[in-house]
């Protein structure tokens, strides 16, 4: 892929300042983190294999690897995250390394988990195709990333403000993927047997000033290249909190906030894996099991 089909969508230095800045005090806002990684490590248990060898891309503080402790027979974990901070904090055998240009040889792991960090990723494709290349013939890859429907409150609540105070609108959260999309997405890196699901995990805040503290602590402010480089102003914040409030709460007051989450697996090409069956092959018609009569395309049905 030419550098000229990259769309960039993120400032990636400033998604490495986010993660650099909460690192320490993540573990006090790592819930979403931790509870997609319990998820992730549920679904490897549906794999009847050991995986030796596995990578966790985007590791934060090690949810993923404490998930994972004595599962699926993995001896060696080696964990990368874009933050050198993040890294850090995740202990064992780690290294600050970009999605985009993974610092690792084809054919390293047997497993690769990413857990909420490929929706910071610009070129999504690209940095597939290399977690492919990097996982051995037949390895797994499994992750879990934000989806389009993610956090539409506070979107909603920014967008109303902004509009009634300024008269226009400027990016305040970041874009996220869509399910339709995420498939297509590992077929083009080259991963065979792919799937994708999502799921919808519903959080409640104090208010949206907690919720916007939350995002802060997570590192998962916007990252966006058209994002504002000015503070937003604190009638803005104040309006987007009173509407939130106004279209979002619970009976007892507090907010809801949504978390999607799109599931994508796919595995490295290997010729043991199941295969589509050629045209043609069939040994009985799809007409007799069905009981009804064949015809040439472009007939029409009796009425």
């Amino acid at each position: 892929m030419d550098d000229s089909d990259i769309m960039n969508v993120f400032d990636r230095a400033a998604v490495r300042r986010h993660r650099d800045r909460a690192a320490a005090g993540f573990a006090g806002y790592s819930f979403l983190f931790e509870e997609i990684a319990e998820r992730l490590a549920d679904r490897l248990e549906d794999v009847v294999r050991d995986f030796p060898t596995a990578l966790d891309l985007g590791c934060h503080t090690g949810e993923v690897g404490r998930a994972l402790r004595g599962r699926k027979g993995i001896e060696r974990l080696v964990q990368c995250d874009l933050s050198p901070a993040m890294a850090a904090a995740a202990g064992g055998l780690r290294v600050a390394g970009d999605e985009e240009l993974l610092p690792f040889a084809d054919g390293s792991f047997d497993l690769a988990v990413s857990n909420l960090s490929l929706h910071w990723v610009n070129d999504l494709p690209g940095a597939l195709l290399q977690l492919r290349r990097a996982l051995k013939p037949d390895g797994l890859f499994i992750g879990a990333m934000l989806g389009g429907d993610t956090l539409f409150e506070l979107r909603r609540c920014l967008m109303e403000a902004e509009l009634d105070l300024t008269g226009g609108v400027s990016a305040r959260i970041s874009p996220f993927a869509e399910v339709r999309d995420a498939g297509g997405l590992l077929q083009r890196a080259g991963f065979s047997l792919p799937v994708v699901d999502s799921d919808t995990l519903t959080v409640t805040y104090d208010s949206a000033f907690k919720l916007m503290a939350d995002l802060r602590g997570m590192g998962e402010t916007n990252a966006g290249l058209n994002r504002r480089r000015r503070p937003t102003p604190r009638a803005l914040l104040i309006d987007a909190a009173r509407r939130y409030a106004e279209l979002f709460s619970e009976p007892d007051g507090r907010v809801t906030a949504t978390f999607q989450v799109l599931y994508l697996a796919g595995w490295s090409p290997h010729e043991s894996q199941q295969k589509p069956m050629q045209p043609g092959s069939a040994q009985a018609r799809l007409a007799d099991a069905l009981r009804t009569e064949e015809r040439p395309a472009g007939d029409k049905a009796e009425p």
